[in-house]
């Protein structure tokens, strides 16, 4: 079974699935992913990581609004352009891939948001949380992958924080910071494709 899969096998395979299939996600499954995620470490252990799982049509369509717009507008300014670790023909996919996923978001069983709790209003400061959900947001894609279940997290959702708040109805003290779009793939799990530890490490320092 997927879930007895070992925790490299799980690494190796955890590819962005962003074509996902409409059907219904169980419950019990979501509640695990969330459980994953409120296992990693939070600064000071404060466990201020909180999360909103969207099922609801209405609100997953203002969400895929959102969304909408902002990746409409990061494919204009061709950012998602060429690299040379990648070839044309595998950055082409990678572009359909992020539009399929625009264009059937609604679609998509859940929509997870990860957020984190502040003591007061953040203001400028909410960047400094990013240490305390991004470990959280890791544990849910892998607790995902373990459970044949797809995933990809994307920001471009929530660029227009106020738009995304007032969708979610989060207060002044919580900040969306990811998105992460869950279900059943329509493609098939593979090794993920990365560069080499010998071009991304050092020992002891840069030169």
């Amino acid at each position: 079974m997927s879930e007895q899969m070992g925790i490299f096998d799980v690494i190796e395979n955890c590819r962005a699935m962003r074509r996902l299939k409409a059907d219904i996600v169980p419950e019990e499954l979501l509640v695990k992913l969330i459980d994953a995620g409120n296992r990693a470490p939070t600064g000071s252990n404060a466990q201020n990581v909180r999360w909103i799982v969207v099922r609801d049509d209405a609100q997953k369509h203002k969400l895929a609004d959102l969304n909408r717009t902002a990746v409409t507008a990061y494919m204009e300014s061709g950012r998602l352009s060429e690299l040379p670790h990648q070839s044309e023909e595998q950055r082409d996919r990678q572009r359909a891939a992020v539009m399929w996923q625009m264009e059937h978001m609604h679609e998509i069983p859940a929509l997870i948001i990860a957020c984190l709790e502040f003591d007061a209003p953040p203001g400028n400061a909410s960047g400094m949380g990013g240490g305390s959900v991004w470990p959280a947001v890791q544990n849910v894609l892998l607790a995902a992958r373990a459970l044949g279940l797809g995933a990809a997290p994307t920001t471009l959702g929530l660029s227009d924080r106020a738009a995304a708040k007032a969708a979610l109805g989060l207060p002044d003290t919580v900040e969306p910071y990811c998105l992460i779009p869950v279900g059943y793939p329509h493609g098939k799990f593979g090794p993920v494709r990365r560069l080499p530890v010998a071009e991304t490490m050092r020992w002891d320092r840069w030169a």
